[in-house]
């Protein structure tokens, strides 16, 4: 593929899971493909699951300027605080170049950068490490362990991870979601999700105690194994925060659009 259909490869994978991840969330989802905009909003508490993305290719800086106020206007009609994501790669350079300045105009500020990531990298050997043991999330117990590991990494209230994923179906029966346990005590998740003939990893996580043990890459490859002996799918695709940036080339996966990530002011 080329760099430009991997940056909308990427981009599409955003707009078809978080549909999922937002209509499973309680009332007041939004989900809306507007002209240019994507509007995966679940107005929960949980601020990945309030999603907007740009989605023309090639947007110039006129179209770019639109766009983001735009954006801006759907994110302040809702109560729940969360981002605007722009894949870098879409907007033609000129714009690109502005893209900051142009989103202060609109009211927004950049909260922080993100990478694009895919691969033809499946199936993958069953992952190992000495210190963890995998389990699959199937009990509402297992997703409160789930939520709370994401909301420490990331700096969430327990409470509001919990209303990311808690009392869940679709994260107990169809996503393959997984804890890693080090002497019986969950300490690192990952899960991966059939995406429109992909695999898509979702909310990786290490609780912040644990961290560079190698934990998250070995629960992320549990993961990707699992769902691929699942679905049968060979290329898998993801968003990756600075973090976890440096691991997942290791397990395969190429760099293709930068993100950033945007919030509204104040």
């Amino acid at each position: 593929m080329t760099v430009l259909a991997d940056s909308v490869e990427s981009m599409e994978q955003l707009a078809v899971v978080w549909r999922a991840m937002v209509l499973d969330r309680d009332g007041g989802a939004d989900v809306r493909d507007l002209p240019g905009i994507a509007v995966r909003w679940a107005d929960c508490r949980f601020a990945f699951w309030n999603c907007v993305t740009l989605t023309d290719v090639g947007a110039d800086a006129a179209l770019l300027e639109r766009r983001l106020r735009e954006a801006a206007d759907v994110m302040r009609s809702k109560k729940q605080p969360g981002f605007l994501w722009v894949f870098e790669d879409l907007i033609e350079d000129d714009a690109r170049a502005g893209l900051d300045a142009a989103a202060d105009r609109a009211g927004l500020v950049h909260a922080f950068p993100g990478t694009g990531m895919a691969g033809d990298l499946l199936p993958l050997p069953e992952p190992v490490h000495p210190d963890l043991t995998f389990v699959r999330v199937s009990t509402d117990e297992h997703l409160d362990a789930y939520a709370d590991i994401n909301s420490r990494a990331y700096g969430f209230p327990l409470e509001d991870g919990r209303d990311g994923i808690a009392g869940s179906t679709l994260w107990k029966d169809q996503v393959h979601a997984y804890l890693g346990l080090r002497e019986g005590t969950p300490v690192t998740c990952a899960a991966t999700v059939e995406a429109d003939g992909r695999l898509f990893v979702v909310l990786v996580a290490t609780d912040p105690e644990w961290e560079r043990r190698g934990y998250g890459e070995a629960v992320t490859r549990k993961a990707l194994y699992e769902g691929a002996r699942a679905t049968g799918l060979t290329r898998a695709t993801l968003h990756a925060t600075v973090a976890g940036a440096p691991v997942y080339p290791r397990i395969g996966f190429r760099p293709n659009s930068p993100m950033r990530f945007f919030a509204l002011k104040g």
